[in-house]
């Protein structure tokens, strides 16, 4: 009986700790209210220059979040370079990231501290969050108010990337599963899905489903079949390995929930985004989602700001970097 008291109250003290760890990580949306007043300002003009000189900076720059967020936390670990090509980035599953989105925050961040009273005092990680929010909204997608008072985290390792992030060739339990680790729930693994309305992928990624599927199928059979010859077109056997094509092939930069239309066609880039149209746990999701896109926005900002809140680091778990791309 003693040991069963000691072991509730050492429960409940455990459960005290992670409860007080966890509110001192609370975001807020006025964090620098006092000290950059006008961070959202810088950000949003640095990101409409660079968006401005190449539209890849939407899709680069939202996927670098994403990616971010989904190791060790949205800490811009991501952003940090190792001498001897041992970080995030270097790991296969980060090496495609485009490099428009890293130099989109390196000039948001020129841009915050080229003001006095903001140089050195707001963190890699917010300005990542912010330019996020900004290129959704310049390509056509929602606005939306940004948490902050995220901290840099000081640690980035290739290990840590390891099985982290989504292939695309994962089922429906797999995809719930990850994004359920990181408290995302179904509605909002679908939403962010839907971040695939923007961006392109190299061929490599997709090309069994267009090839070589099965012994019986060389095509996959929930892949449209106009489509699959139009990505054969695209895609030949020894194309190129630097070749990308469009995610989205009718509205391939713009914003909106075309996504969701093209998988109810058939027109799925990866085994992991036509998934979500054919299981029926996920369909009537998709279904809403392509017939309402008011409800894919309200979806997708709910799901990318819980997203923002993954690992934060606070108090002596970070720092503010005084260059992205290297602890200070």
């Amino acid at each position: 009986m003693e040991d069963t008291s000691f072991f509730v109250i050492l429960s409940s003290f455990l459960l005290l700790i992670v409860s007080t760890q966890t509110s001192s990580a609370q975001l807020t949306r006025g964090f620098y209210r006092n000290t950059c007043p006008n961070v959202e300002q810088l950000v949003r003009s640095a990101v409409e220059q660079k968006f401005q000189q190449t539209f890849v900076t939407a899709p680069a720059t939202l996927r670098l979040f994403f990616h971010d967020c989904f190791v060790r936390g949205c800490d811009a670990s991501i952003l940090l370079a190792s001498p001897n090509n041992k970080a995030e980035k270097n790991h296969p599953d980060d090496i495609s990231l485009a490099g428009d989105g890293f130099d989109t925050v390196v000039k948001a961040k020129a841009a915050v501290d080229s003001d006095p009273q903001c140089r050195n005092k707001v963190s890699c990680a917010d300005i990542l969050a912010l330019a996020t929010r900004d290129v959704i909204n310049l390509a056509g997608g929602p606005f939306y108010e940004v948490e902050l008072g995220r901290l840099d985290g000081r640690i980035s390792t290739i290990a840590s990337v390891q099985r982290q992030l989504p292939h695309p060739d994962f089922n429906l339990d797999k995809l719930n599963s990850m994004f359920s680790f990181h408290g995302l729930t179904k509605t909002d693994m679908i939403a962010l899905s839907g971040a695939h309305t923007i961006g392109f992928s190299h061929c490599n990624h997709f090309s069994r489903r267009i090839y070589n599927f099965s012994p019986q199928k060389l095509i996959d059979p929930t892949l449209n079949l106009q489509y699959a010859f139009q990505l054969r077109q695209a895609c030949p056997l020894r194309v190129d390995s630097r070749i990308a094509i469009n995610m989205d092939p009718v509205t391939p930069e713009k914003f909106d929930n075309q996504y969701f239309k093209n998988l109810q066609q058939g027109m799925g880039l990866f085994t992991s985004d036509q998934v979500l149209a054919t299981d029926e746990r996920s369909r009537g999701t998709v279904n809403l989602f392509a017939s309402n896109e008011q409800a894919f926005n309200k979806a997708f900002i709910e799901a990318i700001t819980k997203m923002g809140r993954i690992g934060v680091k606070t108090g002596r778990q970070g720092e503010i970097r005084f260059d992205c791309s290297r602890v200070n």
